[in-house]
């Protein structure tokens, strides 16, 4: 019977919830307990940018500085034997798994063994749940190892090349049907690099893929042409019920049943970790995609969308002034899923939109600065700013962009140039980004929005790419309790409604408070004539220009809290909230 030693060096997912051996003891600890026992297994994330989670960095630049000092003798490692799994996204390109590859090129020039190839997981493809898929091919192949025993083990060598560059893979083996898993990652290289080589042939791919389309489809999203995206939000659905409306119909007077909410591109530059579409859209740093058009995508939403309203004709509890209404779009929540600002003709889809008299509320990541500034007017602008650091950000959104921060600071300052409303929308997640109130304060002077809404996360089960339980979820008073101290920061703002239901809270400057109203609602038949007077004669107008006030039972302290009280307000049993589907 064979005895397997296992030592746990290091535990470092990248949600930082590691362990770690005492690093003075490291080095002892892989010589004497693991070098001269047993097999060191190493299961390690990359950051976005490259790097290694937080309690990984000692034992990463301790074996990188072991393989350059000149003084370390080139055997220094041999007789200690080793498995790298490594996880990461290939979204990220050169940074894909680097860590886990630089770890194991580093303990191979030392001459470790490798006692099965190194494997990379990537978040981008559907690989199974743990203990199946390429994890669980790895596994098996790692405890056959382990039961052949030292003699019998299997030395598979690394190619001589730099960290950056390589893929471990078997060469020698013979074909056949199946792909051995060492073959895995030259497999993925060589599909990566065909599609650049047709990229560049100049014929670019559909961003929907079957195994991307099926997996919207089954989360309910209707999906339309090669990359854009209709689905029936849970307030449309409640309204319909007369069951009260989302947070846009407290803070700003839209009919929640007559609001379509879509999205003309479902890729995104960010994986964020409080994703509830659980990243199963694509992700990109640029538009290399077949494109349509987008008066295909407008009508197509528009067929879309009153389809699925028209399922509830006779549905029990819909109200049947509400249902003709709802036929009749007058909102378009361009916030579905993805970055509809990436979309090369989001303009073009804007303005078609106010053709129609629908106004138009476009939330962006704050990733493309340079689009943000030439964008035309919209009815109401958000940027998300889910952290008030850069070393927050890329920790809960997870970016692509390697100058992230930069690109952050100067979507706020094109935020600030803006004529027409402009939005913060903050994401509150416990343990994540609700400390560092003076980085918000920072970041608001930045882009000096109209308005801030203040959101606590919402759960949406459990996810691969997300480690978010139901204690990142912030009570709303909890939420309440932070606009308060960010309040106290910002002398030009003060919180004008809450929605208690969407646990959401709005902050609105000053200029917003009229003979002591605050004027927060939107007057959007005087918003459809001023945007078409500026689509005719470039007449500049501002966002006070279609300001109207807000009522007494969506204003703050109100004894409604945000719930409108011609509608009904339905509890269980044990008086939770069942307004949204």
């Amino acid at each position: 019977m064979i005895e397997i030693v296992l030592c746990i060096v290091f535990a470092a997912p990248a949600n930082g919830r590691g362990k770690c051996a005492p690093r003075k003891a490291f080095p002892s600890l892989l010589f004497y307990e693991v070098k001269s026992k047993g097999l060191c297994i190493f299961i390690v994330s990359t950051y976005v940018d490259g790097g290694p989670p937080d309690e990984a960095v000692w034992f990463y630049d301790w074996l990188k500085d072991t393989y350059a000092d000149f003084r370390v003798h080139k055997y220094f490692l041999q007789g200690l034997d080793y498995a790298i799994y490594g996880l990461g996204d290939s979204a990220f390109n050169d940074n894909y798994n680097k860590v886990a590859r630089d770890i194991d090129f580093w303990l191979s020039k030392l001459h470790a063994r490798r006692v099965v190839p190194l494997c990379l997981n990537d978040e981008s493809v559907d690989e199974g749940k743990y203990g199946t898929g390429k994890f669980g091919a790895w596994k098996s192949q790692l405890l056959a190892q382990l039961r052949l025993g030292a003699k019998g083990a299997t030395q598979f060598d690394a190619p001589e090349e730099k960290p950056a560059a390589y893929e471990t893979s078997s060469d020698e083996e013979g074909g056949g049907d199946l792909i051995d898993l060492e073959d895995l990652g030259t497999v993925r290289i060589a599909s990566k690099n065909k599609a650049k080589a047709e990229g560049a042939a100049g014929q670019p791919k559909d961003m929907l893929t079957p195994p991307v389309r099926e997996s919207l489809t089954k989360q309910g999203y209707k999906l339309i042409g090669s990359h854009s995206g209709v689905k029936l939000c849970r307030w449309t659905k409640a309204m319909l019920r007369g069951r009260g409306g989302c947070y846009k119909h407290t803070f700003y007077g839209i009919d929640s049943h007559r609001c379509m909410e879509a999205t003309p591109s479902l890729a995104c530059a960010n994986k964020c970790v409080f994703c509830w579409r659980h990243h199963t859209n694509p992700v990109g740093t640029e538009w290399k995609w077949n494109m349509d058009p987008p008066e295909m995508i407008l009508d197509a939403a528009l067929e879309s969308h009153y389809k699925m309203i028209k399922e509830f004709k006779g549905v029990p509890g819909v109200l049947r002034e509400r249902l003709a209404e709802g036929l009749a779009v007058r909102h378009c929540a361009l916030s579905l899923v993805g970055e509809p600002i990436m979309y090369p003709e989001i303009g073009r889809l804007v303005r078609l939109l106010h053709a129609r008299r629908v106004s138009t509320f476009l939330v962006t990541n704050a990733q493309f600065p340079e689009a943000l500034e030439a964008l035309g007017p919209v009815t109401q602008l958000y940027v998300s700013v889910d952290a008030s650091s850069r070393e927050a950000l890329k920790r809960i959104d997870r970016p692509l962009f390697p100058d992230f921060w930069q690109r952050f600071q100067d979507s706020l300052i094109a935020l600030a140039r803006k004529g027409q409303r402009t939005v913060y929308r903050l994401t509150l997640v416990k343990e994540w980004n609700m400390e560092e109130m003076q980085g918000y304060a920072n970041l608001v002077e930045l882009g000096k929005p109209d308005f801030i809404e203040v959101k606590g996360v919402t759960f949406c089960g459990e996810s691969k790419g997300s480690s978010l339980t139901m204690g990142n979820i912030p009570w709303h008073e909890e939420v309440l309790s932070f606009v308060e101290r960010l309040a106290a920061l910002l002398p030009d703002y003060s919180i004008a409604s809450e929605h208690e239901h969407s646990n959401c809270v709005l902050l609105a400057h000053h200029k917003f408070r009229v003979d002591g109203v605050w004027h927060t609602w939107i007057d959007y038949e005087r918003f459809h004539e001023l945007v078409q007077r500026h689509y005719e004669s470039r007449e500049p107008f501002g966002s006070l220009d279609y300001a109207a006030p807000l009522p007494p039972w969506a204003t703050f302290g109100a004894r409604e809290r945000g719930f409108d009280p011609s509608d009904t307000r339905m509890l269980r049993r044990s008086r939770k909230d069942v307004g949204g589907c």
